[in-house]
């Protein structure tokens, strides 16, 4: 078994999610000989990933700088050998939200297969990450209190509400995978691409995580209760929620109707 096998197996222990260590194995499968990749290996792989966007150049930095302290706190390396001492990350941007418009909400709820519905309702009514809505069971579902059990990033849970339009969106309840009703489960990154290309093909330039920033939008421009809404997104930091207000915010719209008297 090499090293990072039994790095992905350590993870898997930790009780990480699929789609995170499935993440975590494409990027590995990027860095050449990983086991003995040496300093300037790791800064000509860098070097070879400068092409992607600062997001995903991040996400794979913190991949392979988690595999590299596992492999020094488990004698695959000395504890001082550390290939990646060099790279500093990227700095990401923190840009607005870009929800999806109402108009292309409801067109996609027109047009999109049953299945692909189910998704996007849990997405803009339920505000669940892509993930979270491909693995969401019927057990879940909790009809007599109006709540979804969301499992969450690092195993997370949290309740979202459940509105009689959501609901009546999602039945019949099948048991099982709700999306899918009963059926094979995609995965995260299948149900992703599905969505996607549904999307394009209805004429909607948008993506599924524009359902999650129309939700989080509406709901804080609704309840202004940054926490609320936060707990309800699974957001760990109130700062990921506060992106929402600059969307939301009313005071803008005080403001340009001032300025323009």
């Amino acid at each position: 078994m090499t090293a990072v096998d039994e790095w992905l197996t350590h993870l898997r222990a930790r009780d990480l999610s699929p789609a995170t260590i499935a993440t975590y194995r494409r990027t590995m499968r990027t860095v050449p000989n990983p086991e003995i990749a040496t300093a300037d290996g790791i800064d000509a792989w860098w070097a070879s990933r400068a092409h992607l966007a600062a997001t995903t150049r991040v996400n794979e930095l913190a991949a392979v700088k988690s595999f590299y302290l596992w492999c020094r706190r488990h004698d695959w390396r000395t504890p001082t050998d550390d290939p990646t001492y060099r790279i500093e990350p990227p700095r990401v941007p923190k840009g607005l939200p870009r929800p999806i418009s109402r108009a292309d909400f409801l067109h996609l709820l027109d047009v999109l297969p049953p299945d692909l519905r189910r998704a996007v309702v849990l997405g803009g009514w339920a505000g669940m990450r892509v993930a979270e809505v491909a693995l969401l069971d019927w057990a879940d579902v909790d009809r007599e209190t109006n709540r979804i059990r969301v499992t969450g990033k690092g195993r997370k849970t949290r309740l979202v509400g459940l509105s009689p339009l959501l609901l009546d969106s999602l039945l019949p309840d099948t048991g099982g995978n709700v999306v899918t009703a009963g059926g094979i489960t995609y995965s995260p990154q299948a149900l992703s691409r599905r969505v996607n290309r549904a999307m394009r093909a209805a004429g909607v330039e948008s993506t599924f995580h524009a359902l999650r920033h129309r939700f989080g939008t509406l709901a804080l421009a609704t309840s202004g209760n940054l926490l609320a809404v936060g707990r309800a997104m699974g957001h760990s930091d109130p700062s990921s929620t506060a992106i929402y207000a600059a969307t939301s915010d009313a005071d803008l719209d005080v403001i340009a109707d001032g300025v323009t008297r």
